[in-house]
């Protein structure tokens, strides 16, 4: 009698179990399907994106170590317009870089301008004497021209409290500083820079404090960052997450980043590595290493 109850009870609740979850992929897991994928085989280890402020419609995206000085200017779903090569550091010969991880665009010294920021940062071995920050002024034919070239200004970087690894670099437009969050460890670590340098400077990063986010190593490192074009919305992601804060323009980006975060909606990459905001904010895109890797687009709480 007792088991005959049981089951009466078990079987109904099991058929709601698979009606759960078959809408829930219906419903949900459908709305996380790839907006496009990235089109050239160039582009196999992606590990940064960002949105032009300059040429609508197109964002610049780069590899990361193993390639040479070079991004793309590329459409949001995917598609290549222009390679923009600048020159590295000369010591490195032909490639001029060692491992760049992430971009950002922002403010520079020439009012109203926009620049492009390259962050040569990655350091597996965290044994790199210095880290290189390349700015260059954003042009038009960037997303026109198939071959394009820029001016890169270099920043040399030191941390302050010995080398380390980073993936994730951003630019916070209203205070005009840069952004590192290093990538490893169970706490990662947030280190600024004025944005007001000269070319060649060497400087020594700023600690304003350390992030925790739940989880099991690697995949909580920190691989990528953003912040929204008009200051008030930042993205911090790492391998199978992607955490949202929005700032009261009153406090510095370190100081909102000490506060909870949102989790965002995230459809695991293989191995995601890059982040950005749409131009208007309403929306982000992810996309991961690997040849013709997807892309994925969500939109930012409240819209």
């Amino acid at each position: 009698m007792f088991k005959s109850k049981a089951l009466k009870i078990f079987i109904p609740v099991l058929a709601l179990c698979f009606i759960a979850a078959f809408a829930k992929h219906r419903l949900v897991d459908n709305k996380q399907l790839p907006e496009s994928h990235l089109y050239s085989k160039e582009m196999d280890e992606t590990s940064g994106l960002v949105a032009s402020a300059v040429n609508p419609g197109i964002f610049y995206a780069h590899n990361d170590s193993g390639d040479t000085s070079r991004f793309f200017a590329i459409t949001a779903d995917g598609k290549l317009k222009t390679t923009v090569y600048y020159t590295g550091d000369i010591k490195l010969r032909r490639r001029g870089v060692i491992d760049c991880e992430d971009i950002a665009v922002g403010p520079g010294p020439v009012k109203n301008k926009s620049y492009v920021y390259m962050g040569d940062i990655g350091d597996n071995a965290a044994r790199r004497k210095y880290i290189t920050v390349y700015r260059m002024e954003e042009r038009k034919n960037w997303g026109t021209d198939s071959i394009a070239h820029a001016i890169p200004i270099p920043l040399y970087l030191k941390y302050p409290d010995g080398a380390k690894d980073a993936e994730a670099m951003t630019i916070d437009p209203i205070e005009k500083f840069l952004y590192i969050i290093t990538k490893r460890g169970d706490s990662v670590g947030v280190y600024t820079t004025p944005l007001k340098y000269k070319a060649n400077d060497t400087l020594t990063l700023t600690f304003k404090g350390k992030l925790f986010f739940n989880g099991l190593k690697p995949f909580k490192w920190v691989t990528a960052a953003d912040v929204s074009a008009d200051g008030k919305q930042i993205l911090v992601r790492n391998y199978e997450k992607v955490f949202y804060w929005r700032r009261n323009v009153t406090e510095s980006i370190w100081q909102t980043l000490k506060q909870a975060p949102s989790e965002l909606p995230y459809k695991q990459e293989k191995q995601g590595e890059a982040i950005a905001f749409t131009p208007d904010g309403k929306g982000y895109y992810t996309t991961s290493e690997g040849i013709y890797a997807p892309i994925y687009y969500y939109k930012t709480p409240g819209n």
